[in-house]
């Protein structure tokens, strides 16, 4: 019996096979052993840091390298391994129109495997095709899900690129981000008394009704142009017949604008404390930066090496905003100079996750004249 994917573009056969390796947060092993294997196979230099251990994660950033065969400008390609949660087995499938998704209602792990699979399979070009470049680094690394953190751990001093492009949002290609949100990740432990709730429901002090008149008095949602907020999580109570003594609440808030992200972590630290107050409880809330926010000029030497080669392969450069985290951020934040680039990912997340074949040639596409123009550069 022939193997429908036989027919797929290498890059499609490629991310179809990493997705189908699990590879949740912190459980990112398998894939992990299977990126070595492939670096290692290319001649890649390849090391692993200990962020494993610190995180916890199922592996630790993996890096490989090629020292530059001609002049111009050495680069680092990024891409995270893991994935969110997902409900059952990734069995991919080609649909009628072009798209590769999940034969079962769950997440693809396109995810950022889209863009392992364009990486891998533009070392491959390069490598067979003799192509001459100014020094590739890649990077791929785990817990990007939970707030960057195989990319917050990465010690960038270890690179030797001067620049560095991450594919991973889900805006057209032709989009480079050239500004995100910080965040804030806020957990509010809301403290009642327990009490039957048949007999003495008056003897109790109850930490959910605490909670969802705090999560009521909250701004949540789109706040403006740049600031979001909202409640992810509420968790509480043993019994339908207990009044609730503990309940936990997990929010978040992001925002572009660090002012607006300030009044905003605080109008929802005011409410928490309110509805304690009015319900009698006790509440602790922990608040903590998850990663920051950057904004990147149009003459930053990534975003005008990025233009270009976007320019090269026929799409149009177009500078947008962003309202989530990446990659990109961490090593922002750490001093190293990247971008993140569109890769036209469609509902991640979600049990509709899918990408077109097309979009991941077109990935390829731009990795290789990426390599090509910071060739061009010397």
């Amino acid at each position: 019996m022939s193997d429908p994917r036989a027919a797929l573009p290498d890059v499609a056969r490629l991310m179809a096979d990493l997705c189908e390796i699990p590879s949740v947060s912190g459980q990112e092993q398998a894939v992990a052993a299977e990126i070595r294997r492939r670096l290692a196979a290319l001649g890649m230099d390849v090391t692993e840091d200990d962020a494993a251990a610190t995180i916890p994660a199922g592996c630790g950033n993996i890096l490989g390298r090629w020292g530059p065969t001609a002049p111009g400008t050495p680069i680092l390609f990024c891409a995270h391994l893991d994935t969110v949660p997902q409900d059952g087995p990734v069995d991919v499938v080609l649909t009628d129109d072009g798209f590769l998704t999940n034969r079962n209602r769950t997440i693809l792990g396109g995810d950022n495997k889209s863009a392992v699979a364009a990486i891998l399979v533009a070392l491959q070009r390069v490598r067979d095709g003799g192509i001459p470049h100014a020094g590739i680094e890649v990077l791929f690394t785990p817990c990007e899900e939970q707030s960057l953190r195989g990319a917050t751990a990465f010690d960038v001093s270890a690179l030797r690129s001067d620049v560095g492009f991450v594919f991973d949002h889900s805006g057209p290609i032709g989009g480079i981000v050239t500004s995100a949100p910080s965040h804030r990740l806020i957990t509010a432990t809301f403290r009642g008394v327990s009490a039957h709730a048949g007999l003495a429901p008056e003897e109790g002090r109850n930490a959910i009704l605490a909670a969802a008149a705090a999560v009521t008095a909250m701004p949540l949602g789109r706040i403006d142009d740049a600031t979001t907020a909202n409640v992810g999580v509420i968790d509480g109570g043993v019994a339908n017949n207990v009044v609730p003594d503990a309940c936990r609440v997990v929010m978040e808030a992001r925002s572009r604008d660090d002012a607006a992200l300030a009044a905003q972590v605080t109008a929802m630290l005011d409410a928490l404390t309110w509805a304690a107050t009015e319900h009698e409880c006790d509440v602790e809330c922990d608040v903590r930066a998850q990663y920051h926010a950057f904004s990147l000029p149009d003459d930053a030497p990534q975003v005008a090496l990025a233009a270009r080669a976007l320019a090269a392969c026929g799409f149009t450069p177009t500078r947008i905003a962003s309202g989530g985290g990446s990659d990109a951020a961490a090593l922002l934040h750490s001093g190293f100079a990247a971008v993140n680039l569109c890769n036209d990912m469609v509902d991640i997340h979600t049990p509709d996750e899918r990408i077109a074949v097309s979009t991941l040639e077109r990935t390829l596409d731009v990795a290789l004249a990426l390599i090509a123009a910071a060739r061009d550069d010397a």
